[in-house]
């Protein structure tokens, strides 16, 4: 049998990160307490500050680890197409499929930690920046890869096609967790598909 390539202090680091990723997503940073943390995860308060050295220490972590998650979902299902166009088609399909996990997890969290910590934590509001122009060069990239094989035309405008793709996704996200009507969210996705549509050559 194999060894565990991982440490106690990092399995125990990992258990916290998943325990405490709902908690924060759904409370926030301000309103997520170590009482929290705690209670999530059934350890003590000494055994959360032997891994990480402050509340903060855990929200970046929690941050990072929903936000990998969400990248490796969505970067599946982009994989699973074969033209710039299917892959970007599978975006909007992708959210359909994640939605109702992610209303259960407490809605999406770059969203959640971008509109919270613009004034309450510097260094999430930084890391969901660069997770917004991560997602918004990806898609870009991939208008770009259409117009060179000619399935998008070529007046498209990959930078403002691809910040509407975003704000369609966090607004629908956000009024339908504001709300509890679904149908915010759906409507938004079916709108980014009639926009490839249109886009299209």
């Amino acid at each position: 049998m194999g060894k565990n390539i991982f440490t106690k202090s990092e399995l125990t680091r990992q258990f916290i990160i998943e325990k405490s990723a709902p908690v924060f997503n759904r409370k926030g940073f301000a309103g997520t307490s170590l009482s929290d943390i705690t209670r999530a995860t059934g350890l003590t308060k000494g055994s959360i500050y032997g891994n990480f050295k402050d509340k903060d220490d855990v929200a970046v972590s929690v941050f990072k680890y929903n936000i990998n998650n969400l990248v490796s979902f969505l970067s599946r299902e982009i994989g699973q197409g074969e033209t710039p166009v299917e892959k970007l088609r599978a975006i909007p399909a992708a959210y359909k499929k994640l939605y109702k996990n992610m209303v259960e997890f407490g809605g999406c969290p770059l969203l959640n930690t971008a509109t919270e910590a613009d004034d309450t934590n510097q260094t999430l509001g930084k890391l969901a920046a660069e997770a917004i122009e991560s997602l918004k060069k990806t898609i870009a990239n991939l208008i770009v890869s259409g117009q060179k094989t000619g399935e998008i035309k070529r007046e498209a405008d990959a930078e403002r096609l691809s910040e509407l793709v975003i704000s369609l996704i966090e607004g629908g996200s956000f009024l339908s967790k504001v709300t509890g009507e679904k149908s915010f969210m759906m409507n938004s996705l079916d709108l980014i598909e009639e926009l490839i549509a249109q886009a299209t050559g």
